[in-house]
């Protein structure tokens, strides 16, 4: 036996030689660039390690990698900002979340996960095979504007089967909720010290030249003539800041409901990014934000009212849930008003001169209808509109497709988004646009009314809520909220989380809420 050891021993301390003397040489290396004050040339070598570490522990374990994806995802436009937007920056997380689809894969294939079969299927696959086709339409430039398309409208859908494995227990669903509390709560506390020190904070002093509009970006008041900034926070631009900002309030909105409902720690922690989340929509200077974020908690609050378990007097929770949200909100709105009067009032300014009726620049029927209307008659404007010009024709980041090509980007782009179904997959891509997202939220009403007075119902509304607000309201305004990568990769994950809910409800061995004086009846509630 120790002779047959004695080998392995020596391979081993070959090995271990080998990583202590690779060590050293990398050391060397460092310390000579970090003397020579070269740090610019490590940032790419530490990216790549961090990816193939991503990537390793993804491989061993998916729902770990799954994590480290979400951050990515949120943060990669940070990175982007000063590495000056290399492309293989901008597909670093799409090649982590490919991973996590393999080995998801792998499981359900072993049977170590659960399998989900969409009741939406068909239709969406209707949808689905139209895009496919267009990337081979023949009115396209160039074929590469056909991948751009398919990514960005089909990519992220298989993180819908990834949200409904993910959630496992009340624990999975309580993990998920506070790591993203957690993220927005900081990423809502540096767009709010951005919008106080300026542009300057958490961007480069020369951003690259596909960025330097979208990143330093101001406003002014249209009666009183206040300037003002538009603060992008982590990521390359203040729009995609204001989505993030209506997903995260709606889902952090959701998280509040069921934790009060739910005997667990860390409810301090998403009512503390509730607040954040309200100063950050103050400063944001977007009208769509305010207006969005408005209503959701308006909406969200009726909502938990109509769905809260009355009959077991467990609803005083979720009024608990709506009272403490809006005072916190109001605390951090109150907060930053005193403190930065500066700042807030040249955004308070703006919001009350163009949203308030009695004010002579008033805007908000206009943006509402009349404009998003005068776009979408504009797609019949462009050419080929009956059958398509190409998927992808008139999506987010077709210059990055004609910088890689050397020409220039198509000219077809309207500011509305049944107006980009048309000029990109014809006549009948508004239809079955419409056909798939009802009968997605035909299925998710379903599951909502099902977990009507339990412990799943506040978060199960606010994806429903989501789900809504992402495939008509604001598509109606313009598709690029869709496209958003942020947005898209948050919707078919929820998704999949509500589908998966009532398979929790079903699996709860006992009770986890505090038990009322008045005991359940023969088939009662399940907390």
């Amino acid at each position: 036996m120790l002779n047959a050891r004695i080998p392995v021993m020596r391979n081993q301390a070959l090995i271990g030689t080998g990583l202590f003397a690779l060590a050293i040489w990398a050391a060397w290396e460092i310390g000579g660039k970090i003397i020579a004050g070269a740090l610019s040339t490590l940032y790419v070598p530490a990216l790549l390690f961090a990816g193939c570490a991503a990537a390793i522990a993804i491989l061993r374990n998916w729902r770990t990698g799954f994590y480290l994806f979400l951050v990515c995802l949120l943060f990669e436009d940070l990175v982007r900002k000063f590495m000056g937007n290399g492309n293989a920056f901008f597909f670093g997380k799409d090649a982590l979340v490919l991973l996590v689809y393999i080995s998801l894969f792998v499981s359900i294939r072993r049977g170590r996960e659960k399998a989900f079969r969409p009741p939406f299927l068909l239709p969406f696959s209707l949808f689905f095979w139209l895009g496919a086709l267009q990337v081979f339409n023949q009115n396209s430039p160039h074929i590469l504007y056909g991948l751009l398309g398919f990514k960005l409208y089909f990519y992220y859908v298989p993180l819908m089967f990834v949200g409904y494995a993910l959630i496992r227990s009340d624990a999975d669903l309580r993990k998920f909720l506070l790591v993203n509390a957690v993220l927005a709560g900081v990423i809502a506390a540096l767009g709010i010290a951005q919008a106080i020190l300026g542009n300057t904070f958490l961007n480069p002093a020369h951003l690259a030249p596909e960025l330097e509009e979208l990143g330093n970006l101001s406003k002014s008041t249209p009666l009183s003539g206040k300037v003002f900034s538009l603060p992008d926070s982590v990521f390359v631009s203040s729009g995609r800041f204001d989505h993030y900002l209506i997903l995260a309030f709606v889902l952090v909105m959701g998280g509040v409901g069921y934790m009060l409902l739910s005997p667990t720690r860390g409810r301090q922690l998403v009512f503390i990014a509730i607040g954040l989340l309200g100063g950050a929509t103050l400063l944001s200077g977007s009208r769509g934000a305010v207006v969005f974020v408005a209503a959701s908690g308006l909406a969200l609050a009726v909502g938990f009212l109509w769905g809260a378990p009355w009959r077991w007097r467990q609803a005083h929770r979720l009024v608990r849930a709506i009272r403490r949200s809006f005072i916190v909100g109001a605390l951090g709105l109150t907060a930053i008003l005193l403190i930065f009067p500066e700042e807030a009032g040249s955004r308070m300014a703006y919001y009350t001169e163009t949203l308030s009726p009695s004010s002579s620049a008033y805007q908000l029927g206009n943006r509402t209808w009349d404009y998003p209307i005068e776009a979408l008659l504009q797609a019949f404007g462009r050419p080929n509109w009956v059958v398509g010009n190409g998927i992808g024709t008139a999506s987010l980041g077709i210059q990055y497709v004609a910088k890689l090509i050397g020409q220039r980007p198509p000219a077809l782009w309207v500011e509305e988004g049944y107006g980009v179904l048309i000029v990109e997959m014809g006549i009948i891509a508004p239809f079955l646009w419409i056909l798939w997202t009802a009968a997605l939220l035909y299925y998710s009403w379903k599951v909502v009314r099902s977990l009507r007075e339990t412990r799943f119902f506040p978060i199960a509304i606010a994806i429903f809520w989501y789900a809504f607000l992402l495939l008509y309201p604001m598509t109606f305004g313009g598709l690029s909220a869709y496209q958003n990568y942020s947005c898209n990769a948050y919707f078919w994950l929820l998704v999949g989380i509500l589908f998966r809910l009532p398979d929790l409800l079903t699996n709860s061995l006992a009770p986890v809420a505090v038990p009322s004086r008045r005991p359940a009846s023969r088939g009662g509630l399940h907390f």
